[in-house]
């Protein structure tokens, strides 16, 4: 192998170990800090010998130190102070650090313990609070409330296992509260773009609208109905409900478009996508789908800046790591096997389902959809049935269904929440135009939701779809290999 050659294959295979360790490190935990040593001895050692040689010793240290570090990650969120105090009732300093989920008896919040009683604590939970006036994201609260576990297995889910994921423990169930003030930083700027984008993006809305709006945008989901959010997920149209790379792509276009506009050049254009991607993810917070999209665009951008050959596969990786090094657990969240399913299924099956339709009368915008959808669908089911115990049949006429109204609702969203500090009535009636898309895409979900076969829920059914599946694929592989 020539040095060119080196240089080329080593990036890819060194995030490929990296993010292998990361993910190993949930399987074999070890915090020994001379394993952080070796790492680092055979990354310096790559520089004495042959090109060939420092490739594999570039590629140990990478996987070694990833599996040190994910380790020690791992166990910082395995650690709780708090855990040795349920039972225990005090006033509790918490900061709310997510939107509030409303259930039937109760509000739920992401909070962040920052006294108990006299103890001084840096810890998060699950705030419950009764009923009633949600606090909003970034509050500070003074909450008196009762230190419990959460719920054990119920009905197929583990909220206990959920939770402990995250590096939660313990749930506060609170009596009272009342505000004390709001979070500043970083943090704030998050908490403040996040309700000025919603709020914009669906000014003058309410109702089902609203939340297909704020859930498009946001990636929020708690403005609908329990029997919509089912029609979305029985339909496979639940994934536009979360922010992903269409989000990110839009951003960053809208951010080059608008410097095209004024005349700016390319350099400005591609510092203002920069910057507009990272204020968007401060503001939909770091989901798994947004994440990966956030690293590709800003690396597609910075690969752009430094004269540098851009590498789908690579960015893919480099957006897994960034992820699993912040949570290696992340790794088991359904999000990020399902973001990272689809994205995988676009890249190696997707065209060849697009080839397999050339010749036949299919128009190409219906043909991209179709290949899309069939090769998200097949990537996902098994995912989907994993987690959830479901796996939506009608993916693909779901999705070629609702795509018309897909991008215009995000843009039209977007552009809503970007013309409103200038004039809120053009605000209102941009988000008034984007109400009849999401009302368009909440009867797609339920006209595709509501048939009886839309989903599968019997693990028989499912194996012989499975079944069906494998003998297909092995048909179109004797059929279609190349000779």
């Amino acid at each position: 192998m020539n040095d060119g050659a080196v240089r080329v294959v080593v990036p890819q295979h060194v995030a490929a170990a990296a993010a292998l360790g990361l993910a190993a490190s949930l399987v074999v935990r070890c915090t020994w800090p001379a394993l952080a040593v070796g790492a680092a001895l055979a990354a310096a050692g790559s520089a004495f010998v042959r090109p060939e040689r420092a490739a594999f010793l570039v590629v140990v240290a990478a996987a070694l130190g990833a599996l040190w570090w994910g380790s020690t990650r791992a166990a910082d969120l395995d650690r709780s102070v708090l855990l040795a105090r349920v039972g225990w009732s005090e006033t509790t300093a918490v900061t709310v650090t997510g939107p509030p989920r409303r259930g039937r008896f109760e509000l739920r919040l992401p909070a962040r313990v920052a006294r108990f009683g006299r103890l001084a604590v840096d810890e998060p939970v699950l705030l419950e609070l009764p009923l009633g006036r949600a606090p909003p994201q970034g509050a500070r609260l003074e909450v008196l409330g009762e230190l419990v576990r959460p719920r054990g297995p119920s009905n197929g889910f583990d909220e206990a296992a959920w939770l402990r994921r995250q590096g939660v423990h313990v749930v506060l169930r609170g009596d009272r509260w009342r505000t004390v003030g709001r979070r500043g930083g970083l943090p704030g700027l998050a908490d403040r773009l996040r309700g000025w984008l919603g709020r914009s993006a669906a000014r003058g809305l309410a109702g089902e609208r609203r939340g297909i709006v704020e859930g498009v945008v946001l990636g929020d989901d708690a403005g609908l109905s329990d029997g919509l959010r089912r029609d979305f997920r029985a339909s496979g149209l639940y994934h536009l409900l979360a922010v992903s790379g269409q989000n990110v792509a839009l951003v960053a276009g809208s951010a080059l478009f608008v410097a095209w506009l004024v005349g700016l050049p390319r350099l400005v254009g591609e510092l203002g996508a920069l910057a507009a991607i990272g204020a968007y993810v401060l503001a939909v917070g770091a989901q798994p789908s947004v994440v990966r999209a956030a690293v590709a665009g800003a690396l597609g951008s910075l690969a752009w800046l430094t004269a540098r050959q851009k590498d789908r596969w690579h960015f893919l990786l480099l957006g897994a790591i960034v992820l699993l090094a912040w949570n290696p657990y992340t790794l088991l969240d359904p999000g990020f096997e399902l973001s990272f399913a689809a994205v995988l299924s676009i890249f190696t099956i997707a065209p060849r389902i697009r080839r397999a339709l050339e010749g036949y009368p299919v128009p190409g915008k219906l043909a991209d959809v179709v290949a899309v959808s069939t090769a998200c669908g097949l990537a996902t089911a098994p995912v989907s049935w994993f987690q959830f115990h479901a796996i939506p049949l009608l993916t693909v006429p779901a999705n070629a269904l609702a795509a018309p109204a897909v991008v215009p609702l995000l843009g039209l969203g977007l552009a809503a929440a970007v013309v409103a500090p200038l004039s809120g009535g053009a605000a209102a009636t941009l988000a008034g135009l984007n109400g009849w898309c999401a009302a368009y895409l909440a009867g797609c979900a339920r006209l595709v939701g509501g048939l009886p076969f839309a989903q599968i829920r019997s693990g028989r059914t499912a194996a012989a779809l499975a079944g069906g599946l494998l003998l297909g694929a092995a048909y179109a592989w004797r059929r279609w290999r190349p000779t």
